[in-house]
């Protein structure tokens, strides 16, 4: 019986054929390579609320109040006029204490990697494993159906890419048209990936002051996800931006406000939209300040986040069924404030990160800094610090988390 490819086959045919191809033309050319990366070792410490009603005496998420990692990251980059392979090795070591068990951890992975090819003027075809992330938010990316959750709060936060297979036509400087397959989640795969074998067609347009994109994201299992992006510069100092994404969520956990009624579950959640708007002003000096409204649809109203507080304190195993099937964000409208340093200094840098819910009024204070210690050390600290109650979302879990660490630079 004649076995029929499936996503992920057809991924690693194209995979050999862009090897192929990138074997005829550096026959021909001379390939330049070049490497860089770093080396990481931090400690983090957290203190978790001692009341919490979502992970009552920490039995529930079995969160780890002590961590420490030491990673490397690594780029490697070869390439000619025509053809370009990168690829992004992680290596890392990690103990975690102080949750329901001590573990170890120690893994390798690629995080990111491809090879590219130019088939002909304004076409290039390539496989790997790429973030598919793209527009200027920093709180969230409404417009991104893989990463909404950017990472780009947590400046130590290693996003892996999606293992893809895609066409890029660009006609001129201007516009770009990429269609693409993605075949899973890189290393987390699963048969359960609800990504897996999506097809994908992204439009771009750019302009002197202005950038506008267009996606939309078909899995196999799923509805249809619609998302946009665009930015345009005001000024020299001044940019405004914004992000939307229309998509059905799986799972929804429906929490009505008549607390005589339970938790209900949908396997799908109707279509809702999520609307980001923000704008960056540029100081004199460098720095700048961030503003970001959010709002998404998929989260609970007032009433609703209340009660699914109430339901979860009734029973542990109710606040198990709560914590893990929350919705991405548990409210409905968040405000995100960022005030950083020039990004062109070279011997140090900061960022604080204001989050409020709207929806609950708590409350998120996060702070990062990094200075140079030589020419190729550097330490760095982060701390977060909530404010709120042990029933509003940013303050449900945590209290405070606080890590130190330096960071050595290699070639």
């Amino acid at each position: 019986m004649k076995q029929k490819a499936t996503g992920r086959n057809w991924f690693w045919l194209i995979v050999l054929f862009v090897l192929g191809g990138t074997k005829a033309v550096a026959d021909d050319s001379d390939i330049r390579t070049s490497w860089d990366g770093a080396l990481y070792g931090y400690a983090n410490a957290m203190t978790l609320r001692t009341d919490s009603v979502l992970n009552p005496g920490n039995r529930i998420a079995g969160l780890a109040k002590r961590t420490d990692t030491g990673e490397a990251r690594l780029n490697f980059k070869a390439e000619n006029d025509s053809i370009r392979l990168t690829a992004r090795p992680v290596l890392f070591v990690r103990h975690q204490r102080g949750g329901l068990n001590a573990t170890q951890k120690n893994e390798s992975y690629l995080s990111q990697w491809q090879v590219r090819v130019s088939a002909a003027e304004g076409w290039n075809v390539a496989a790997g494993r790429e973030v598919l992330n793209w527009g200027a938010a920093q709180f969230r990316s409404p417009s991104s159906p893989f990463y909404f959750d950017n990472g780009r709060s947590d400046p130590m936060r290693e996003l892996v890419g999606m293992d893809t297979a895609k066409l890029t036509w660009t006609p001129d400087m201007s516009s770009s048209v990429t269609l693409a397959r993605v075949v899973g989640t890189g290393r987390v795969a699963s048969s359960a990936d609800v990504w897996r074998n999506t097809w994908l067609l992204k439009v771009d347009q750019r302009g002197d002051s202005f950038v506008f994109g267009f996606v939309v994201a078909k899995a196999a299992s799923s509805a249809p996800f619609y998302g946009a992006q665009g930015q345009i510069s005001v000024d020299d100092e001044t940019m405004l931006y914004a992000e939307i994404g229309s998509s059905e969520q799986l799972s929804e956990l429906q929490s009505p406000s008549d607390l005589a009624q339970p938790f209900g579950v949908l396997p799908v959640s109707p279509r809702r939209n999520t609307v980001l708007l923000g704008a960056t002003y540029t100081l004199p000096d460098g720095q700048s300040l961030t503003g970001e409204y959010l709002r998404d649809n998929h989260g609970f109203t007032t009433t609703q986040e209340a009660a699914y507080f109430t339901r979860a304190a009734s029973a542990p195993a109710v606040a198990g069924q709560a914590l893990a099937l929350a919705p991405r964000l548990l409210g409905r409208d968040y405000l995100h404030l960022v005030w950083q340093s020039n990004l062109m200094e070279s011997q140090r840098f900061w960022r604080m990160m204001h989050t409020r819910s709207l929806t609950d009024r708590g409350q998120e204070l996060g702070v990062y800094g990094e200075t140079t210690l030589g020419e190729r050390i550097s330490a760095f600290a982060a701390a977060l610090v909530t404010s709120g109650t042990p029933r509003q979302e940013v303050s449900a879990l945590i209290a405070r988390s606080v890590t130190l660490g330096v960071k050595v630079a290699l070639h």
